[in-house]
């Protein structure tokens, strides 16, 4: 039987806990460092701080009303619908932040993406209904109406209703440390981390509650709650010293990256392969919350990542002796627990590490990027990586986001389809645009490091050209893998392996109407007169200039492009078009195609077609998607080398002016 290496969809409410958790999480953690800026300028500069300033401790207060609820709404907002998501986001923020006199975290939290998905949904409304020439009046008036009335209600609504919840929360967490029962918190918060549930209690709840109380006294223990690296760390020494096997050989540098890098999630697999093993990880949290009430220490601001370099950093002077005793018992009594339950159960081998890993995996519905620390390089080191999830997004990545990745997007798309998968999503974007809710990003070959920073947990995948790949059919395989469950015999195909399997091609599908004026007779040419490279663009770039699509600038641009990386796409087709930055030089979209009969030299390859592009927004991607099909179809390549006319070359690319 086949050993089944993608997990199945899951639909429990853990899961959706999960989601939600992750996404509070993209709106606190991107602003940590503007949370730890003010941490140090109240450390500093208040009355009780280290250099008391009346002049700079008048930066305290205004940052924790504005500034970081503020970021909040916009990075919200911005997660939901982009750019203009994050901005009436923000704006709608200052209801709630005016409507109220505590630091409105949570009101941000609830205002930035409602206000960026109410707005989406309006805008949806009359998508592709504008005018051309009254997209910029619509758009503008339609952001301002929604933020200005979102603001309104968030001050006279969600304002005093998220007051009230925070006066609740407070109230409940005083009487959790007024009656001693703050500790027994670690029995839900240390389950929860190893099954990816605290973002949403740590991110929802108790950041918020903990920068509002660190604001009135100075620090707060809610920070270390699920911060505090001890109890993690106290596992990983007992797998050191009494562990067996691959699990033993690993531990000592997960303890290293979980200690002083702060990613907690490497211990985790460590616990899902002896889950009894979490009573260390509960009685070493319980032990250092002990701690800390005890000696009042706290924390001034979050720690995040929880390193305990970060912790330090964010302890102050009254609290070094309390924060420092909390992270030493807490390790010593995970250890301790941790110690006599592996000394008192089977050995434990790194092949269960593994799977423990893949089960992480699993649960946190991505890949990790940090368990080639446990595993020795994981998936992906080469060929297609194991997913912990089906593939639902697909997205094709270059410079600028206009040209090579929408051709190679919809080479793809059409192959996914005629594969039986038409909801799996395939896009293109700039690499600069790119952020990590992707499951699959492929880019040219000399652009997959620039990619991967910003996609760390996708599988990334290398092509030379954007047409006619081998690795699609790779990918249509791993796609399918994902989304189809074990069969009644339970064979499932190893997604890992990076074989090549046969694909059907796409069915012809009936070309769409373009957008008028994209592709017009006056800039096709059936005989170029270019016998260099260099020569091909500047010819393709001139017939965009003559129609005033863009300006001599864009010309250099197209040039820069190709120096950075080649546009040949495969098939005798090049697409040269400007860099990402070049974007003001255009004026609309338009594209050029001339035909190079005698073929050109293209770094090493013949191209025979040249097509110059220059996009605004989205509007020539619909003439790439036709001239993708056509280049994909050796019968009409074909037909574009014979054709004596220029209506013969429009007709193959879908009649667009129609």
């Amino acid at each position: 039987m086949a050993t089944e290496t993608v997990a199945k969809p899951r639909t429990s409410i853990r899961v959706g806990v999960q989601k939600f958790g992750t996404f509070l999480s993209g709106m606190i953690m991107p602003n940590i460092g503007a949370f730890i800026a003010w941490g140090i300028i109240t450390a500093f500069f208040i009355p009780a701080g280290f250099t008391p300033n009346a002049d700079l401790a008048k930066l305290v207060g205004p940052m924790i009303t504005y500034l970081l609820p503020l970021l909040i709404g916009y990075t919200g907002g911005r997660m939901v619908y982009g750019v203009r998501g994050g901005v009436v986001g923000a704006a709608a923020t200052m209801g709630v932040i005016v409507g109220t006199d505590i630091p409105m975290f949570i009101g941000a939290m609830i205002m930035g993406p409602l206000t960026a998905w109410i707005m989406e949904k309006i805008e949806s409304l009359w998508e592709n209904k504008v005018k051309p020439g009254f997209e910029m009046l619509i758009d503008n008036f339609t952001a301002g109406i929604v933020a200005a009335v979102m603001a309104i209600f968030g001050m006279l609504v969600i304002g005093p209703v998220v007051k009230a919840f925070s006066n609740g929360a407070s109230a409940v967490v005083e009487f959790l440390v007024n009656n001693g029962l703050l500790p027994f918190t670690s029995i839900f918060i240390e389950p929860a981390k190893v099954l990816f549930l605290n973002n949403a209690v740590n991110h929802g709840i108790l950041t918020p509650l903990g920068t509002e109380q660190a604001l009135a006294q100075g620090k707060s223990i809610l920070f270390l709650l699920e911060a505090n690296p001890g109890p993690g760390v106290g596992v990983l020494l007992a797998y050191m010293i009494f562990g067996k096997g691959m699990a033993k050989a690993s531990a000592p540098g997960a303890a290293l990256i979980q200690f002083v890098g702060g990613i907690h999630e490497i211990y985790f697999p460590y616990v899902l392969m002896k889950p009894i093993i979490i009573l260390a990880a509960i009685g070493g949290g319980m032990t250092g919350i002990f701690t800390l009430v005890l000696t009042g220490a706290g924390l001034r601001s979050p720690a995040a990542p929880g390193s305990i370099l970060a912790v330090f950093a964010a302890t102050p002077p009254d609290s070094y002796f309390g924060v420092a005793l909390s992270v030493l018992l807490a390790a010593t009594v995970s250890f301790l627990i941790a110690s006599v339950i592996l000394k008192s159960s089977k050995d434990v081998e790194g092949d269960e590490l593994g799977a423990a890993t893949t089960r992480m995996e699993a649960m946190k519905g991505k890949k990790s990027s940090v368990s080639s620390a446990l595993v020795g390089g994981g998936a992906g080191a080469g060929g297609v990586a194991v997913l912990a999830g089906p593939v639902k997004n697909i997205v094709f990545a270059c410079d600028a986001g206009m040209g090579s990745s929408a051709m190679g997007a919809s080479v793809l798309r059409n192959k996914i389809k005629a594969a039986g998968y038409p909801d799996v999503k395939v896009t293109n974007s700039a690499i600069a645009n790119l952020s990590d809710t992707y499951d699959v990003v492929i880019t040219h070959q000399d652009l997959t490091e620039r990619a991967k920073p910003a996609t760390s947990s996708a599988v990334h995948v290398s092509v030379d050209n954007f047409m006619n790949s081998p690795r699609y059919d790779e990918i249509v395989e791993l796609v399918r893998t994902s989304n189809a469950p074990a069969d009644a015999s339970g064979a499932m195909a190893d997604a890992g392996t990076g074989v090549a399997v046969a694909t059907a091609s796409a069915p012809e599908a009936e070309p769409e109407a373009g957008p008028s004026g994209i592709l017009v007779a006056d800039s096709v040419i059936l005989s170029g007169t270019a016998t260099t490279r260099d020569a091909a663009i500047d010819e393709a770039g001139r017939l965009l200039l003559d129609r005033g699509a863009v300006d001599a600038g864009y010309l250099d641009a197209m040039h820069e492009r190709e120096e950075s990386v080649s546009t040949y796409m495969g098939s005798y087709l090049a697409i040269p078009h400007g860099t990402n930055a070049a974007k003001d030089h255009i004026m609309k979209s338009a594209v050029s195609v001339i035909r190079y009969p005698n073929g050109i030299d293209w770094n090493g390859k013949e191209v025979k077609f040249v097509v110059g592009v220059a996009g605004i927004n989205n509007e020539h991607l619909q003439i790439l998607s036709s001239i993708a099909r056509v280049f994909t179809n050796k019968a009409q390549v074909a037909q574009l080398e014979a054709a004596t006319t220029v209506d013969e070359v429009l007709d193959l690319f879908g009649k667009v002016n129609s």
